[in-house]
């Protein structure tokens, strides 16, 4: 059989999610008559207790427009240092809305308010950029699908009253979070200006994010959505894979969970394995002893048709909806018996 655990973004959709995308009732959404894609956007919100929401084709460009409307050019926003928007967002921050991160060494991708306060600069000074925005990243996909403490969001947001600063979540895998926090939609839309969830990750949907955030952030929103080139059309075929995913799909995180933890046992008892960032969620990042590669170690797996990332001088692991059961013992024994020399 073959095993890919590069990510949880190569899953496809079940016979199920198929047959409800095929008998979507779709139409044009730029005109807003798209009833199925209203209908996605209305349950989202209403999950969060949030005012509107908006669907997008990636969570890079929900997370850019959500940026770009929180700020001007010339800002600066408060991050991890590992965070998303700024190592895999192709620069957006800056080429699409002209703003600098302030990066922030956090722990495993998650800051404290404290950091946050020491890094906003004085709104009085001309020297320095008007610090305008934090955004946080939950789970954290660098940290290795770290959760926040929910009561450091809180501190966060008390920070950020204080001194008139948004607060953006990149949730794309904020599902994975809330399973395993065991936490509510509905206590993160009570503090945040606005929030990203990405549909194709760990719900299985072939595409798709949504934009969080108040009717007015949301109606602004459409007009940057489409100057990013999103503007789209019968996409009920898309949304109504995002319904049945949000009624179907959630609960079962906590299996990609479980097998997670069980592949970081199985790691943790191979000489080989240096150290393992601690598992929260699906995704283990683990690297290896010096002397060992980590190409020689992908390329072992690819020996039993088993397929692994590089996560910079790390490895990755991500399981999610079509890893089965099967796939998970057969992956435990392959690696029980891998042998690795040194170079």
């Amino acid at each position: 059989m073959k095993v890919n655990l590069v990510s949880d973004t190569i899953t496809k959709p079940t016979a199920e999610m198929l047959k409800v995308m095929m008998d979507a009732k779709v139409g044009d959404d730029m005109y807003r008559e798209d009833e199925t894609t209203i209908a996605l956007e209305q349950k989202i919100a209403g999950m969060f207790g949030m005012e509107a929401a908006m669907f997008f084709p990636s969570g890079t460009m929900a997370n850019q427009t959500g940026i770009k409307l929180h700020t001007q050019p010339g800002d600066q926003l408060i991050c991890d240092k590992d965070a998303h928007i700024f190592h895999y967002e192709s620069g957006g921050v800056s080429f699409n809305s002209g703003v600098s991160c302030r990066m922030v060494d956090g722990d495993r991708g998650t800051i404290k308010a404290h950091q946050v306060a020491e890094v906003i600069n004085d709104p009085n000074s001309f020297h320095s950029p008007m610090t305008t925005l934090v955004s946080l990243e939950n789970t954290a996909n660098k940290g290795g699908g770290t959760c926040y403490d929910f009561q450091e969001i809180l501190k966060i947001r008390e920070v950020c009253d204080s001194h008139n600063l948004k607060l953006h979540l990149d949730g794309a895998r904020l599902w994975n979070a809330l399973v395993a926090k065991g936490e509510s939609t509905t206590q993160y839309g009570e503090v945040f200006d606005s929030i990203s969830v990405c549909l194709s990750k760990g719900l299985g949907c072939p595409v798709g994010s949504v934009l969080l955030g108040t009717e007015e952030f949301i109606n602004r929103a459409y007009r940057v959505r489409k100057i990013l080139g999103g503007a789209m059309r019968q996409i009920g075929y898309l949304t109504s894979a995002g319904i049945y995913a949000l009624d179907n799909n959630i609960a079962r995180l906590s299996e990609d969970h479980r097998r997670a933890k069980e592949l970081e046992a199985t790691l943790a008892s191979l000489p080989f394995v240096k150290s393992i960032t601690p598992v929260e969620t699906n995704i283990i990042i683990f690297d290896l002893e010096e002397g060992y590669s980590n190409t020689a170690f992908i390329e072992a797996l690819k020996g039993y048709n088993i397929f692994i990332s590089p996560m910079g001088a790390k490895l990755r692991m991500v399981t999610h909806l079509d890893y089965t059961q099967e796939m998970h013992e057969y992956v435990l024994d392959c690696l029980a018996k891998l042998e690795l020399v040194t170079q």
